[in-house]
């Protein structure tokens, strides 16, 4: 599904926006003959920050469903983030710290994790949050029944166990190396029990949690609406703020087009977007009104799996075929430019443990068009028979145009690839649904993924896999040590083990680290604005001139 400016239910509002902008422009030419990039105002003449107030952000997508046991694309997660809270947070270095959680400690054999929690916290519904909401969130996600679709960051609970209100413990039936650090994650939210009273509407009309804001209402494919908890107590966070936010709303709005984007953004309608258009960056930074916001140790991988349920990607001479076809850096430099993307040659991100590019590059695929025509003979295609396949991606920064540079490259071989794009939570479907299916045309598709520890390796790819894809014995056994392995450098050898064999057989084709990729802009009277450790915006600090 391609996004259609005019055909989109969005379609009025970019119209909107960009009349907008043009009728701005032509009012501040003509009253003060100067362009709306020019600031008539100083530092000594600002209004201080008020509290109170709305924020919008507008976002290229929108959530696929507020219930963090449902879905795992990133514009879920960033709303996760805002009305759930997690044992354990990320400071701004991206060190584990306490959070709902005062302390915690891990047995010696890793096989128990306790936790002890701060007192007085408050549910939004306005009950109070203790250890058997803790153990309500965690016996849900991995009830067998309908587990979490991130069931395996989990790790193997045997059992789960309220010692007194404010103490809860994991017990697991091998050591876990990665719990920790999944605590820390908003895959991990804490969800308060009354949740289960809300039935189905949980997770699509209403949710509960502990979070710094309060769901009001979500208008799918439009907007969600959040307003300040006022009894939220600063733990972890790597905010200065120690109490509820200073804003009184935060909307969240879904607007695909990039421009549009802008063009709200310099009308004031907007205060904050994601991913301004990537070639009119100079004309925010040269904007004085606007300002710039970069992610860094955004933990976010793009790559190219594969459908292997049927030919011709269950023979691995297509999947290297397709590696060997593509130049993945000369579309990094034609869709991206300079400085805002990093050649990925590992299947976990840079700034993450174990990542280690000389090692990975000793298996990579170089570009290689002749040896990518070699394979595919020995398939059985040519120039009169080209391999017809399909590759799908989803919305988003300059992804659709790094597919049509490798839909050119695959043909110059012999591949004729045609394009499939949508938003993120109809690409997850999607692939799950063609993993299992053994009849139809092959399917390969350019992934995301952002995680904080390479035990994404074990999400995406231990059997039975994230979305029923690639599946070997000897591979769910290199992904096991990976996690119950505890010493840092014996797990790190585990992990090259496993990247290993992803990259020989071609299962996982490492392509960019977005890094600078996840921009985010501002109008200047947004102020404490902060992008915390893994793109995750925070909005606590935040005050409006």
């Amino acid at each position: 599904m391609i996004w259609k400016l005019f055909e989109r239910r969005v379609g009025k509002r970019t119209l909107q926006l960009l009349s907008c902008a043009i009728a701005t422009a032509l009012l501040v030419i003509a009253c003060t003959g100067q362009s709306p990039n020019t600031s008539t105002s100083s530092e000594a003449t600002s209004p201080a920050a008020q509290d109170g107030g709305t924020l919008v952000w507008a976002r290229y997508g929108d959530a696929d469903s507020l219930d963090p046991h449902r879905t795992t694309t990133t514009l879920s997660w960033q709303m996760f983030d805002q009305i759930y809270d997690t044992l354990l947070a990320f400071d701004s270095s991206g060190k584990i710290v306490p959070n709902l959680a005062k302390e915690w400690r891990i047995s010696e054999d890793g096989k128990q994790a306790t936790f002890v929690l701060n007192s007085n916290i408050k549910c939004h519904d306005g009950s109070v949050f203790d250890a058997n909401d803790v153990k309500y969130t965690a016996e849900r996600a991995i009830d067998p029944q309908n587990p979490s679709v991130t069931k395996g960051a989990w790790g193997p609970i045997s059992s789960v166990e309220v010692t007194d209100p404010q103490t809860v413990q994991f017990n697991f039936s091998a050591p876990f190396g990665a719990f920790s650090s999944f605590m820390a994650d908003p895959f991990a939210s804490m969800i308060c029990d009354s949740n289960k009273d809300l039935g189905t509407q949980f997770g699509v009309s209403k949710a509960i949690g502990t979070g710094p804001w309060k769901l009001v209402s979500w208008t799918k494919g439009d907007q969600i609406e959040l307003e300040r908890n006022a009894d939220y107590q600063r733990f972890g966070r790597p905010v200065e703020n120690t109490g509820a936010p200073y804003l009184e709303k935060l909307v969240v709005r879904q607007i695909p087009e990039a421009q549009a984007r802008l063009a709200g953004l310099q009308t004031g309608e907007l205060q904050l977007i994601v991913n301004p258009p990537l070639d009119d960056l100079d004309s925010v930074r040269n904007d004085n009104s606007l300002e710039l916001h970069v992610a860094e140790n955004t933990g976010q991988n793009f790559f190219l799996e594969f459908t292997i349920s049927r030919p011709p990607f269950n023979d691995i001479r297509a999947r290297q075929a397709v590696a060997h076809a593509i130049d993945v850096d000369s579309a990094l430099q034609t869709a991206f430019g300079d400085g805002l993307v990093q050649r990925e040659k590992c299947p976990i991100s840079r700034g993450v443990f174990g990542n280690d590019q000389e090692f990975c590059n000793k298996f990579s695929y170089e570009h290689n068009p002749d040896k990518a025509r070699q394979l595919l003979s020995e398939l059985g295609y040519s120039s009169d028979k080209p391999m017809e396949v399909t590759l799908m991606t989803s919305t988003g920064d300059n992804r659709e145009k790094m597919v049509q540079i490798f839909q050119s490259q695959l043909a110059q071989v012999g591949i004729n690839a045609k394009l499939e794009t949508m938003d993120i939570g109809s690409l997850n479907a999607r692939v799950k649904q063609e993993n299992e299916k053994t009849t139809g045309t092959s399917t390969f598709d350019m992934m995301d993924w952002a995680w904080f520890d390479p035990d994404i390796l074990y999400q995406l790819w231990h059997s039975p896999g994230a979305y029923s894809g690639y599946q070997s014995k000897e591979l769910d056994a290199l992904l096991e040590k990976t996690r119950t392995t505890v010493n840092p450098e014996q797990r790190k050898q585990a992990v090259n083990a496993a990247m290993e064999y992803l990259l020989k057989n071609a299962v996982h084709v490492p392509l960019y680290t977005p890094g600078s990729l996840w921009v985010y802009a501002t109008r200047k009277e947004v102020q404490g604005y902060k992008i915390g450790p893994f793109n995750r915006p925070v909005f606590n600090d935040v005050k409006l001139q």
